[in-house]
């Protein structure tokens, strides 16, 4: 079934293909990282990264949505170039940029589902959900890892993420339940 909502299906070509730069950056991320806790967080986070391209696409195909190859080219370059950066940048700016590109990726599951219901269309809720709050788990992680860095509060004021502000209003500690969690990321 094919449908007509331009702004939805820019929005599922795009995480499609913002999911695959994610996973890409979160591969030389985790062979830079300190511990083995760390990188096996920062390995089962591109792993969800995958789940989540694969989970999308399946939605893509149920209404005949293409692949953009536009979109497959630029994340392709995007995240292969950010898994090298890992390789020169420190340890503070992967966690950060992980995290405030997290943040904005919570959001982009839950407008998907504000559009899908906007035109009828309710069975994806609870798939869309879970990749909104999985999106936020990945956030508070790495949030975590830099919550004490010294250069956390001078990048929060120039980038506007941090431990004071996210970009979207999901909290984990009074989580809503996916029926009553309409109200996320609303604008």
């Amino acid at each position: 079934m094919k449908i007509n909502h331009r702004a939805l299906t820019k929005l599922l070509q795009q995480a499609y293909s913002a999911e695959k730069a994610a996973a890409f950056a979160y591969i030389g991320h985790a062979e830079n990282v300190n511990t083995a806790e760390q990188k096996a967080a920062v390995k089962q986070i591109e792993i969800d990264e995958w789940e989540h391209r694969k989970e999308v696409l399946e939605i893509m195909r149920e209404y005949e949505i293409p692949i953009s190859k536009f979109y497959e080219f630029k994340y392709h370059i995007i995240g292969k170039t950010i898994s090298g950066l890992c390789y020169v940048i420190g340890r503070f700016m992967p966690f950060f940029f992980a995290g405030k590109l997290e943040s904005g990726n919570v959001c982009e599951y839950f407008r998907m589902r504000q559009y899908f219901n906007s035109i009828g269309i309710y069975k994806h809720d609870l798939i869309l959900y879970e990749m909104g709050i999985k999106e936020k788990e990945h956030e508070v992680y790495f949030l975590a890892q830099v919550k004490d860095d010294k250069l956390l509060p001078f990048f929060e004021k120039i980038f506007s993420w941090g431990a004071n502000t996210s970009y979207n209003n999901v909290d984990l500690n009074h989580k809503k339940a996916p029926e009553n969690s309409g109200d996320y990321c609303k604008k």
